[in-house]
């Protein structure tokens, strides 16, 4: 079977059928979590060019883009023109043989194509139908358009990032797409185990703006007790020291490494002191506890940044934290992609791409000892509407070839 595991036990999906009208990354995000716990995720793309998401990222014309394949790894894919009553048609009969539908079109169009969640509870009342929005339907926001950056404007990750005389910086990583992704997929998940008792499915709805404050909730509880905005603090963390990155030789862009001393653990300002042979500082009447030493961080810094600027980031990650005190080197996305470690665990893999052979991509960070599930490549464009049209709908080989040809898929 195309999802079981290497062991002889079937993922934790098996026999889930997901149909996927997502693109770009928050929708393909959550989709690619269930197929890799083993569920069949089968995309539902328009006929010439597929999802946007395929083409508008590539390098290469003609040629999936890198960030297709890392978003639609272990996916199928089936062509079908909504635009014609017979594509209509045939997206009705798929949802009629599945357990999830879900969608991240701009608001009200799949409502606008007929398939709003009354329609699609009539066709298959067991269907868990989620959609992923920019902003909540209840909302004032509702018709407004986004992506990653416009949830993150708007939902708080940007406010609180960025250096305290700076403005707002958007997080370099796609918390706003991949984020609500992984959320949704957390309501997925839930609505299947109720259904078991229940026997319906149920709508799953969620905004990337609301998913952002979700994520926001450590700077929300920092707001709590002040009467002005609170402010960004950088690499730092506010109140906290040492709690920052500090440079290391030979003093690239990414040479640093970030210590940090818990205010809820003296033991590791002290561990730091003593394997920095600065005992001194230990007694300093001014730097007995993590307010003390905020309050006179400069000489923390200058001590710190004495002895990692003399070591590079991997021996000082490696020294600091082995006498552990909580410590990590700034690896960039080049030094990931290549580690021999994570490639050993899997989090780092290589595939074969049938248009660009070997492609290094990030795998599933989830493990667990019954659901393994091998990366595979990402599907072309359509590569599997006989698979899909045939095995889950009764279609022969050559009523589908027909249907190409007259442009319903």
């Amino acid at each position: 079977m195309d999802g079981m595991t290497t062991s002889d036990t079937a993922p934790a999906l098996d026999g889930i059928k997901v149909l996927d009208l997502t693109q770009f990354e928050a929708g393909p995000s959550c989709t690619e979590a269930l197929a890799w716990m083993g569920a069949d995720v089968v995309k539902v793309e328009e006929p010439k060019r597929g999802e946007p998401g395929r083409w508008s990222f590539t390098d290469e014309p003609g040629i999936d883009a890198n960030y297709f394949i890392y978003y639609n790894l272990n996916k199928k894919s089936v062509t079908c023109n909504l635009k014609t009553d017979e594509g209509k048609e045939l997206l009705t009969k798929l949802v009629a043989e599945v357990d999830v539908v879900i969608e991240n079109m701009a608001p009200g169009t799949f409502a606008r194509l007929g398939f709003d969640y009354a329609r699609l509870s009539e066709i298959n009342p067991r269907v868990i139908f989620a959609q992923v929005k920019g902003f909540s339907p209840d909302s004032p926001h509702a018709n407004y358009l986004s992506f990653d950056m416009i949830a993150q404007a708007t939902g708080g990750t940007m406010a609180v990032n960025g250096n305290p005389d700076g403005p707002p910086i958007k997080p370099g990583s796609t918390i706003g797409d991949t984020g609500t992704g992984m959320l949704c997929a957390m309501g997925i998940l839930g609505a299947l185990f109720q259904r078991v008792t229940t026997g319906r499915g149920q709508h799953i709805q969620i905004a990337m703006r609301d998913a952002m404050i979700n994520y926001c909730r450590t700077p929300m509880s920092k707001q709590v007790p002040l009467d002005g905005v609170l402010p960004r603090a950088g690499n730092e963390i506010l109140g906290s020291s040492p709690g920052g990155l500090y440079p290391c030789k030979p003093g690239g862009p990414d040479d640093y490494c970030y210590i940090f001393a818990s205010r809820g653990n003296e033991e590791h300002w002290r561990r730091l002191m003593r394997l920095m042979d600065r005992e001194d500082l230990m007694d300093d009447p001014r730097l007995q506890d993590g307010t003390a030493r905020w309050n006179h961080k400069s000489l923390v810094d200058e001590a710190i940044t004495a002895w990692t600027s003399q070591r590079t980031k991997d021996e000082v990650m490696e020294t600091i934290a082995e006498a552990k005190v909580p410590c990590g080197a700034v690896f960039n996305t080049q030094e990931l992609m290549h580690d021999p470690d994570l490639h050993a665990r899997g989090i780092m893999q290589k595939i074969n791409h049938p248009q660009r052979g070997e492609v290094i991509v990030s795998g599933w960070p989830l493990q667990m000892s019954d659901t393994h599930v091998p990366i595979k490549s990402s599907p072309l464009h359509g590569e599997n509407n006989n698979d899909i049209y045939g095995g889950w709908l009764g279609y022969s080989e050559d009523e589908v070839k027909d249907m190409k040809a007259r442009d319903v898929i």
